[in-house]
């Protein structure tokens, strides 16, 4: 509409510029003629050696005639448009008008297009959103449960293994208290065995076979006694002896014990397993 409006409105402008320029077109200019005569100028070199007449008396000045009007110019309106030419030209306009319709059309429909299309991205931009919202609270919520349950687990496993410490710690001190107690007990029986008759004949069957192999030195004089240690293993074996003091200080009496405990070696075994003694502590007092 706009652009049929518009040619009209080109078209109404031209007549008017036609017919105004057309009425107001300036009268045409008038041109004087002249009478001129072509002379020759070998004719005029002769005329020159000739003498001058006397000049002629002066013409009487003609009377210009006067110059009649232009006849009026008659006003007339613009020039009446071809029905061939009007019909063509309202051809081209509906033509014309037909292709703006036209491209109007598809210019909405581009349009509505390009709005669709954007609202549509504009609608999975914001699904996408809400299941990256979705997504991300889930994840948290998952990453906030797998903390926590690391976290219990943690805690569980601490406190089982504060509860397993704790209890190895009582079962350890349940068994030292339970092996000193035995210790406790196998030496108050020990000791007991040791203070029992049958250890005190043990005891003397030992001293009486080192007394048999003991070869008295020069310097021994009657009425000595030295304290013995003695190292054994079962069997009787002697491992190690030491004389740890005698009633005299007397080094070949002290190298003669040692020998006549190493002689006797392997000692006479206890009565019973349980009286057998590793380290024994005796005194030797040959008489």
């Amino acid at each position: 509409m706009a652009l049929s409006i518009l040619l009209h409105s080109a078209i109404v402008a031209a007549a008017v510029y036609g017919w105004f320029t057309w009425k107001h077109r300036p009268p045409p200019v008038e041109t004087l003629a002249i009478e001129a005569t072509v002379v020759d100028e070998r004719a005029l070199k002769g005329i020159a050696t000739k003498p001058e007449p006397a000049p002629p008396p002066p013409e009487p000045e003609p009377v210009p005639e006067p110059v009649p009007e232009p006849p009026p110019v008659e006003e007339q309106g613009p020039p009446k448009p071809d029905p061939a030419e009007l019909q063509r030209k309202e051809e081209e306009r509906l033509a014309q008008a037909k292709l703006n319709e036209e491209r109007a059309e598809k210019e909405k429909a581009e349009l509505k297009a390009a709005q669709d299309l954007k609202e549509r991205e504009d609608a999975e931009k914001l699904e996408a959103e809400k299941k990256a919202a979705a997504k991300a609270a889930a994840d948290k919520a998952a990453a906030d449960k797998a903390a926590a349950d690391k976290k219990a687990l943690d805690k569980k496993r601490a406190d089982d293994a504060a509860a397993a410490k704790k209890a190895a710690e009582e079962k350890a001190r349940q068994a030292r208290q339970a092996e000193l107690q035995r210790a406790l007990e196998a030496e108050e029986r020990g000791n007991a065995m040791r203070n029992s008759d049958e250890a005190n004949r043990w005891h003397a069957q030992i001293i009486a076979r080192v007394t048999r192999a003991w070869i008295k030195p020069p310097s021994a004089q009657p009425g000595i006694s030295c304290i013995v240690s003695v190292t054994q293993v079962p069997g009787g074996e002697v491992t190690a002896v030491n004389v740890n003091s005698c009633s005299i200080n007397d080094a070949a009496l002290r190298e003669s014990v040692e020998a006549a405990v190493l002689r006797a070696s392997p000692l006479p075994p206890p009565p019973d397993p349980a009286l057998f003694e590793r380290n024994l502590e005796l005194t030797f007092a040959p008489q």
